[in-house]
């Protein structure tokens, strides 16, 4: 298989998808969040040709928020699509930038996935393993609202911060 890495699809939104995310949620404050900014940022700078300046951040987040029905509506076992891998690596690039932006250190992301979805990506500073996440059903990639996506991404922000803070020698080994 191809590294999922070097997939560089044309920006496009998932037009069966609602155009906002679903009610019920102080989207400001989340919105906020340095991952959530940098999520958007990294979004952003994949449209070359500006098909999605009139987008609100919202309408770009929204790929990223499966309810609970659009995720009963996926089947258990898939393959993903590179549309998915793509969302999937901007997730965790949005997440190496913000690391780098509050540390100072480069962060650099390695995903290894089978073509079933099943895989690991590991975030590295220098000769320290920041995130290390395995990944599974990755078909069904993504957060039940953009609350839960602001977490999980904030939390591997704090944990890799952490990290690089505790151990800055490994960290800045090489560099």
């Amino acid at each position: 298989m191809a590294d999922a890495t070097t997939f560089t699809p044309t920006p496009k939104l998932d037009a069966a998808a609602p155009a906002e995310l679903p009610a019920g949620t102080d989207d400001a404050a989340f919105l906020a969040q340095p991952f959530v900014q940098q999520l958007i940022k990294q979004l952003r700078a994949q449209d070359t040709h500006g098909a999605w300046d009139g987008k609100t951040d919202l309408q770009l987040l929204r790929p990223y928020i499966l309810t609970p029905e659009e995720r009963r509506a996926l089947p258990i076992l898939g393959d993903p699509d590179p549309e998915i891998l793509w969302r999937l690596d901007i997730f965790y690039n949005a997440i190496a930038v913000a690391i780098e932006r509050e540390t100072g250190q480069m962060v650099s992301p390695m995903m290894k996935m089978s073509h079933e979805g099943f895989g690991r990506m590991v975030l590295l500073a220098g000769r320290l393993v920041v995130v290390n996440k395995q990944l599974r059903d990755v078909h069904r990639f993504g957060f039940p609202s953009l609350a839960k996506l602001a977490e999980a991404g904030g939390k591997f922000l704090d944990e890799a911060i952490t990290m690089i803070r505790t151990y800055p020698a490994v960290a800045q080994y090489g560099a």
